[in-house]
């Protein structure tokens, strides 16, 4: 169930980041004032964001991706579906999270609107980049 969990909100992330990398683009590229709607679609994006982090450690640590890695951890290195899993997914998605927590934290210290949107862009896209990159396509899209 755990995986379920967590393979259905990725889905939202998804979702949610690529609305807001957007909302950013069309913000900085129409030169739009900053509005609460902007702030709230980030705000929004970190939540749901970090929720999935945690589902997703919930799930990794009774994953059998963890348990083979205890177990035997050259072989899961010397597998390329297997690394997906245990260690490239997860090292990924942490990184995307820091990223997006990174872009919500530095666009409250910008004054101009189009700082705020370009940060946005900017954060939130690059995990977007990284998400997208490491999801393991063949199980995710079986849902």
């Amino acid at each position: 169930m755990m995986k379920e969990i967590h393979s259905y909100w990725a889905y939202l992330v998804v979702l949610m980041l690529a609305f807001a990398l957007v909302n950013a683009l069309l913000g900085l590229s129409k030169k739009r004032e900053f509005t609460d709607k902007d702030m709230r679609i980030g705000l929004f994006t970190l939540i749901v964001s970090h929720l999935q982090l945690l589902i997703g450690f919930g799930w990794y640590f009774m994953s059998p991706a963890f348990n083979a890695l205890k177990t035997d951890s050259a072989a899961v290195m010397g597998n390329s579906a297997s690394r997906l899993l245990a260690i490239e997914h997860p090292l990924m998605m942490i990184i995307a999270i820091v990223l997006i927590t990174i872009g919500w934290s530095k666009h409250k210290k910008k004054t101009e609107d189009a700082s705020k949107f370009k940060t946005f862009a900017i954060f939130y896209g690059l995990a977007l980049l990284l998400i997208l990159s490491r999801i393991p396509w063949n199980q995710w899209l079986q849902f």
